[in-house]
């Protein structure tokens, strides 16, 4: 087996711990197999990271695909109240949704927030999803073309209508255009809505 000298076993620990980097890409880097890279490490009892280790550095390392509008005009700032506001209250903020996931049947809010995270965020449209909540087969196709054009979202990035059997008449009549989920799949997105989230709860609840 391929060998790593000694000269070299403090920058594969440098390499692990502090720049965490994964066996693999420190074989890569400093030319070497990677059963030589493990080797040194149980000789020299560098601790291995666990998988949920590894999955955390995985997830920094990751680039986000969105960018925060820094310089905010006194609307753009309305709208990110606005946002964050919305989301705090129909929002699903468990940490472990895989991302936004906004539930609203109000077309006015639905529009609203589609706004902030295009103005305010400005995320990558082909990662929208849409899931609508309907109470009738028939509709479906309909409102779907409805929010399609309200939102400005490709039908293609709808995804299969999930049908209530037991809706009522009267929940069909006060959700006529059905509740709609919009979902954008990047957790640090979620996690910076969340924060603001939190700075607004330490700014105004006293």
């Amino acid at each position: 087996m391929q060998s790593v000298p000694e000269s070299q076993v403090a920058q594969v620990r440098h390499l692990y711990e502090e720049n965490k980097l994964s066996a693999r890409e420190i074989a890569e880097t400093l030319g070497y197999s990677i059963d030589a890279i493990y080797y040194i490490m149980r000789k020299k009892r560098i601790h291995r990271r666990s998988s949920k280790e590894n999955n955390l550095i995985h997830f920094h390392k990751k680039p986000p695909t969105f960018c925060i509008k820094n310089k905010l005009s006194i609307a753009d700032h309305k709208l990110l109240v606005a946002g964050i506001m919305l989301y705090w209250a129909e929002g699903y903020k468990t940490g472990k949704s895989k991302g936004i996931d906004f539930a609203n049947s109000d077309p006015a809010m639905q529009t609203l927030f589609i706004h902030f995270l295009r103005t305010i965020c400005n995320v990558d449209e082909s990662k929208f999803r849409v899931n609508l909540y309907s109470h009738s087969q028939s509709a479906t196709a309909k409102q779907i073309s409805y929010w399609s054009t309200l939102l400005n979202i490709p039908k293609k990035q709808f995804t299969k209508p999930y049908i209530n059997p037991n809706a009522t008449l009267d929940k069909k009549d006060k959700m006529p255009y059905c509740l709609v989920h919009i979902r954008y799949f990047d957790k640090k997105l979620l996690h910076q809505i969340l924060s603001w989230i939190e700075e607004y709860k330490i700014q105004l609840i006293k």
